[in-house]
């Protein structure tokens, strides 16, 4: 294949070193080198510009929208249409330069497929599958009419995530693995967008999430925790979860406890973003609503003690709880609440991949590593105006964007 060179810009390259002027070459869907004068067969003119590492969400779900929290539509249309959003929400995605999600429940194996495939345009996927939940927990879709919620309907390939009992939480992770997941989704606090729990209580006891956490990594897979509450947040880093996605009340305690065990912290900060909207939402249940309506963002206040107490952060926005699209807001709201611009985008490249697992292929610009690289016009670090300023995106070595 051709050898690939852009020249003339500058690098970001994803470890937080400061931006320096290189010309990068990629071949065969791999980096080849960073230098100055390099040469090849095609050229990207790059004057002007910043060239970044693929992008990372590590807590999105591309197999929602933001319509779909209009239940009442969803439970009277036909099953098969949400599927059909999903080529949009992967469009928009990798769109902003974002070549690898961690998938928070929802898609399945052959989404992922779909992708690797060819068939769909998106971002390389780590799927969950579908989130476990105590019963009455985040993810039971029993409703008090006697219905099922219309995001809890399971199909061939999508097993119902409620369990019950250390027998019953391993028999669950087995069978999300089954069904194709490259890691377990659980709850181990309440939620706010579901109507029966509290998002303050613990879920699962803390034998429960050790049972999960052991039977995962039996199976070589690794543990993601919605958290919100400090109670459920401890117990689920003390049973050994990779990391807390949201973190909302994180206490001083669960702030030691992750940094003594090594725990990341996802804190989908951009979700709060649509709280007001969401509780002014006549679509949306009333339990939800009125959950929401006094909730402000404290998970701003906890992400800042976090980030000055050095735990690890990886970048995930929980879309679409605010609309997909709109996932580069999470950069701004770090560097607006602790982080440097610098460690921001550290939390979206290196710091993404190496929660994934993926530190050898991605994360950084690099020779021998996957040619996932971003075009930016202009500052990298101006976070309110980059999505607009995504020229390119390649991924594999292949342009996408």
């Amino acid at each position: 294949m051709a050898r690939t060179v852009f020249t003339g810009g500058r690098i970001f390259d994803g470890t937080g070193a400061p931006l320096a002027e290189a010309d990068l070459a990629i071949q065969d869907g791999r980096i080849l080198e960073l230098g100055v004068g390099l040469e090849g067969d095609e050229g990207v003119d790059c004057s002007g510009k910043t060239l970044l590492p693929g992008l990372f969400d590590v807590h999105a779900h591309v197999a929602f929208s933001y319509e779909d929290f209009d239940e009442v539509r969803l439970m009277n249309e036909p099953f098969s249409l949400h599927f059909y959003r999903v080529a949009e929400n992967l469009r928009r995605t990798i769109a902003l330069g974002i070549t690898t999600v961690r998938d928070a429940s929802g898609a399945d194996a052959g989404m992922r497929a779909a992708v690797e495939q060819g068939i769909l345009v998106g971002p390389r996927m780590q799927i969950s599958v579908n989130m476990l939940s105590m019963t009455g927990g985040h993810s039971d879709p029993w409703l008090p009419s006697g219905a099922r919620g219309a995001w809890g309907t399971p199909y061939p390939g999508m097993p119902d995530g409620v369990c019950d009992g250390l027998d019953g939480v391993a028999s669950k992770v087995r069978e999300m693995v089954r069904a194709g997941a490259d890691v377990i989704k659980i709850a181990s606090s309440g939620g706010f967008l579901s109507p029966t729990d509290d998002p303050r209580q613990p879920n699962f006891t803390e034998a429960e999430v050790r049972s999960i956490v052991e039977t995962a990594a039996d199976l070589d897979r690794w543990v993601m925790s919605h958290a919100h509450g400090a109670e459920g947040i401890k117990r689920a880093v003390r049973a050994g979860v990779r990391s807390i996605d949201h973190g909302t009340f994180l206490d001083d305690e669960g702030i030691e406890l992750m940094l003594e065990r090594g725990t990341w912290l996802v804190p989908t900060l951009t979700a709060g973003d649509t709280t007001e909207e969401l509780a002014n939402d006549p679509k949306l249940p009333e339990p939800v609503r009125e959950k929401l309506r006094t909730l402000g963002r404290p998970e701003l206040a906890a992400f800042r003690r976090a980030a000055q107490a050095g735990v690890k952060v990886a970048m995930g926005t929980d879309c679409p709880v605010a609309p997909h699209g709109t996932n580069l807001r999470e950069l701004e709201l770090m560097a607006t609440n602790g982080f440097t611009p610098e460690r921001a985008l550290v939390a979206a490249t290196s710091s993404a991949a190496e929660l994934m697992g993926l530190e050898d292929e991605l994360g950084t610009l690099e020779p021998g590593k996957r040619a996932d690289v971003v075009v930016v016009d202009g500052d990298p670090f101006g976070f309110s105006t980059l999505k607009e300023r995504v020229e390119q995106v390649w991924k594999d070595g292949v342009r996408v964007i």
